[in-house]
C-alpha cells in the first residue's frame, strides 16, 4: 500500500539535500521514494542535452540517463518513473506529447519549460553572430515575450498537469544564469551582452516562479547551485558555443546535471 503523498513528502524533506558536486553517488536513497510514481516532463534542461551518453532510443529528443530526473529515479528506486522530456520543446509540446504518463495515482511531477517559447535558441544565436546592438534588442523582445504571452502558455501547461495529476507534487525548475561576469573568457561576447543574457535568465525565472506557485507547485531556483560555475567560471557546467555539436551549446554539462540539478531537484522533492 503506498504512504500518502503527504506523509511521503514530509518524510523526505527531513533527509540531507546536500550532495557532492560532482553527483549523487555518496548520497542516500530517500526511504519514501519507493512509493512514488515519478513522471518526468520538459524541454532539454530535463532530457539532458549537453550532458551526453543519450539513449539512442529517445531519438531527437535526446533523453539521457546523465539528466537529473533519471539521476534522481536511479538513486531512489520509484515505483514508477516516466521520463518525457524532449530537447526543443516547448509548452503546447508539453501539453500535446508528454502527459500521457500522468495519471490521478502520479505522485511527484518535474519540469523546465518556457526558454523555448521565449526564443532561447534565436537569442543566443544573435548575440553569437551579430552586433551587440542587435543582441540587445532580441534580449529585450524575449523579455517582452516573457512578459504578455508567456504566462498563459505557461498557465495551460500547469492546468493540464494538475487536470492530470491532481494529487501530484509538482516541481517546475527554472534555468541558470549562462555567465560569470568578469570571469576567464577573453572573447566572444561583450560584458554587455553577458549581463544582458544572464539579467533575462532572472527575468525568465521570475515570470516562471509567479505561475507555479500560483498554481500551488513548487517552483526549484537553480542559480545559486551554479553560481561558481558558469560559463566564463574556472569550473563551468554549462557548454559555450559548441561547434561539432551545436544543440549542445548553452546547456548543463554531465557535472552540472548531477551537481546542479539533481541537488535542487531533490531539495524540492
Amino acid at each position: 500500500m503506498k504512504l500518502s503523498r503527504a506523509a511521503a513528502f514530509t518524510s523526505s524533506l527531513l533527509l540531507s539535500a546536500v550532495l557532492a558536486l560532482t553527483g549523487a553517488g555518496a548520497a542516500q536513497a530517500d526511504p519514501t521514494a519507493a512509493a512514488l510514481d515519478y513522471v518526468a516532463l520538459g524541454d532539454s534542461y530535463s532530457s539532458g542535452v549537453g550532458a551526453g551518453g543519450y539513449d539512442s532510443a529517445s531519438g531527437s529528443c535526446k533523453r539521457t540517463p546523465r539528466a537529473y530526473p533519471a539521476l534522481w529515479a536511479a538513486a531512489n528506486s520509484p515505483s514508477s518513473f516516466a521520463f518525457t522530456a524532449c530537447s526543443g520543446a516547448r509548452t503546447d509540446d508539453v501539453t500535446a506529447g508528454q502527459l500521457g504518463p500522468l495519471s490521478a495515482a502520479t505522485d511527484l511531477v518535474s519540469l523546465t519549460v518556457g526558454g523555448n517559447d521565449a526564443g532561447f535558441a534565436d537569442v543566443m544565436t544573435t548575440c553569437v553572430l551579430e552586433s551587440e546592438a542587435k543582441c540587445l534588442a532580441r534580449i529585450n523582445q524575449a523579455k517582452g515575450y516573457v512578459d504578455t504571452i508567456l504566462p498563459g502558455r505557461l498557465d495551460s501547461v500547469y492546468s493540464a498537469v494538475r487536470d492530470r495529476a491532481p494529487s501530484a507534487h509538482v516541481v517546475v525548475l527554472g534555468y541558470p544564469r549562462f555567465y560569470k561576469l568578469n570571469g576567464a573568457c577573453v572573447s566572444g561576447m561583450t560584458e554587455n551582452e553577458r549581463r544582458a543574457i544572464n539579467d533575462a535568465a532572472d527575468h525568465l525565472n521570475a515570470a516562471t516562479a509567479k505561475r507555479a506557485v500560483d498554481h500551488g507547485f513548487t517552483f526549484a531556483d537553480v542559480t545559486p547551485a551554479f553560481t561558481g560555475h558558469e560559463i566564463c567560471s574556472s569550473t563551468p557546467w554549462l557548454h559555450s558555443v559548441k561547434w561539432l555539436d551545436i544543440g549542445e551549446s548553452y546547456h548543463p554539462t554531465a557535472a552540472g546535471q548531477s551537481g546542479g540539478y539533481l541537488p535542487v531537484f531533490r531539495t524540492a522533492v
